[in-house]
C-alpha cells in the first residue's frame, strides 16, 4: 500500500513538472542510493560541505559552492553573506539592518514573489526601470545605466533575476556594478538546462548564482546550490551552520570557513533554520554529477514517445481539443505537449482532472489562453495511458 494512502493522502498523476508544490523532480536510483548510504553514518557537517564546496566550484567553475535548502535558501544566505560578511555584530543583528547599508537593486520587471527569500534576510529592494512593453506603454526595457543612477551609499548589492531573455544583459550589469565595487547575487534557481548555464552564468563575473537542486538537477525537492566568491560562500555556511561548540574546540574545514576574519565564535545565524541534512548534501552532489555528464538527456526520446502517444489519443477520439507537441532545438530539454480546449473551460477542465481518480495534475500556466500543458518529466510509463484517457474523458 501506499505510504501516503496510510496517511489518507491519495497519490496523483503529476503532468505539472518539477514543481515545489508537487515534491519537485524525480530521483534517479543512483540518487536515492546514495541518500540510503548517506543516512547510515555519521560526519561533521562542516567537513561534508566543504567537501560539498569543492565538487560544486568544480562543476561551476566558481571559488566555492554550499548546498543549501533550495534556491530561495541560496537566496537568503546569499544576501545575508552580502549584508553581514564575516561581521559578528551584523550577522547577531539580521534580519535589522538599519545601521549599514541593506539595499538591493532590482530591475523592476524582475520583481517576484520568490524575492521574499531575499527580503527575508532584512534587504530592502529598490526598483529601476519600468516595465514598459507589458504595460503596453513603450518599448524600452531596463537599461544598464539605471542600475548605477540608483546606487547610493545605502546600496549593499544588486539582485539579477536570470531568464533566456532578461535584460539588459548580465555581463553588462556585472560590469556597471563592479565598477561600484558592489556585488550581484542572481537567482538562477529554474535555469538548467542547459547544462552550460552552471558555468556561463558565474564566468559573467556574477559573485553569487542560486541554483535549484529538486528541479533539472534531480536532487532531494529541498535542496539547492549557491556558488561564488570564497568571501561570500564562507559567510553564507557560517551564518547556517549549526554553531553550538566551543570556540577552544572548533576547528572550521578548510576550504569552507575563513576563521581568519573572525575574533570569535557566532552564534546561530540567520540561515540556522535553512540547513540541509547530510543525506541531502550527498544525494544532491550525486544528482549534480549525472546532470553535468549529461546522463538524462536520453530520457527525453522516451519523453517524447509518451507524449506523441497521449496526442493520438486525443485526437482520434470526439472531443474539441487540438494537441501541439513542442520539441525544443536543445536536446538537453525534455518536450512539452500543449492541448488547445477550443469549447469548453480549461479552468473546468484542469479542476476536473484534480478532482477524478486518480488525480491528475497538468500545467496551468497558460490556461487564460486556454491551454492545457503536459509535462512528461514526473510521469512514469505506466501513467500514460491513463493521462490519455482522463484528459479524453473530461475534454468530452
Amino acid at each position: 500500500m501506499s505510504v501516503y494512502r496510510e496517511l489518507g493522502v491519495e497519490p496523483i498523476i503529476n503532468a505539472c513538472g518539477s514543481v515545489t508544490r508537487l515534491g519537485g523532480a524525480p530521483m534517479p536510483a543512483e540518487v536515492l542510493e546514495a541518500f540510503h548510504q548517506g543516512a547510515q553514518e555519521w560526519v561533521p557537517l562542516e567537513q561534508l560541505q566543504a567537501a560539498a564546496s569543492k565538487k560544486i566550484a568544480a562543476q561551476t567553475g566558481t571559488e566555492a559552492g554550499l548546498v543549501t535548502s533550495g534556491a530561495a535558501g541560496a537566496l537568503t544566505l546569499g544576501t545575508a553573506a552580502i549584508l553581514a560578511g564575516h561581521n559578528l555584530r551584523r550577522i547577531e543583528q539580521l534580519p535589522h539592518c538599519d545601521e549599514f547599508p541593506h539595499e538591493f537593486i532590482i530591475a523592476r520587471e524582475q520583481r517576484s514573489g520568490y524575492d521574499h527569500a531575499i527580503r527575508a534576510a532584512g534587504a530592502r529592494l529598490v526598483e529601476v526601470g519600468f516595465n514598459e512593453i507589458v504595460s503596453n506603454a513603450g518599448v524600452r526595457r531596463t537599461e544598464a545605466w539605471e542600475y548605477a543612477a540608483a546606487i547610493t551609499e545605502r546600496t549593499a548589492g544588486i539582485v539579477y533575476v536570470h531568464a533566456a531573455d532578461s535584460a539588459p544583459g548580465l555581463s553588462e550589469v556585472v560590469q556597471v556594478v563592479h565598477e561600484h565595487g558592489l556585488p550581484v547575487i542572481v537567482d538562477a534557481a529554474g535555469e538548467l538546462p542547459p547544462r552550460e548555464n552552471l558555468r556561463e552564468i558565474a564566468a559573467t563575473g556574477a559573485d553569487l548564482v542560486a541554483f535549484s537542486g529538486g528541479k533539472a538537477i534531480r536532487g532531494p525537492q529541498s535542496t539547492g546550490l549557491l556558488c561564488g566568491k570564497r568571501n561570500l560562500i564562507s559567510s553564507a555556511a557560517l551564518q547556517m551552520l549549526d554553531m553550538d561548540d566551543h570556540y577552544e574546540l572548533w576547528s572550521p574545514a578548510e576550504g569552507l570557513i575563513d576563521a581568519t576574519q573572525l575574533k570569535g565564535l557566532p552564534r546561530h545565524g540567520i540561515g540556522r533554520a535553512l540547513k540541509v541534512s547530510k543525506e541531502e548534501i550527498i544525494a544532491v552532489l550525486t544528482a549534480l554529477d549525472l546532470f553535468a555528464s549529461g546522463a538524462y538527456d536520453a530520457q527525453n526520446l522516451e519523453y517524447r514517445s509518451w507524449l506523441e502517444k497521449v496526442a493520438e489519443e486525443v485526437e482520434i477520439a470526439d472531443v474539441r481539443a487540438s494537441c501541439y507537441l513542442v520539441i525544443p532545438e536543445d536536446p538537453q530539454r525534455w518536450p512539452i505537449l500543449e492541448i488547445q480546449v477550443e469549447d469548453s473551460d480549461a479552468f473546468k477542465v484542469c479542476r476536473k482532472l484534480r478532482e477524478g481518480k486518480p488525480p491528475i495534475y497538468v500545467g496551468h500556466a497558460r490556461l487564460h489562453e486556454g491551454i492545457l500543458t503536459i509535462n512528461p518529466l514526473c510521469l512514469q510509463a505506466e501513467q500514460v495511458s491513463v493521462l490519455a484517457r482522463r484528459l479524453c474523458e473530461e475534454l468530452t
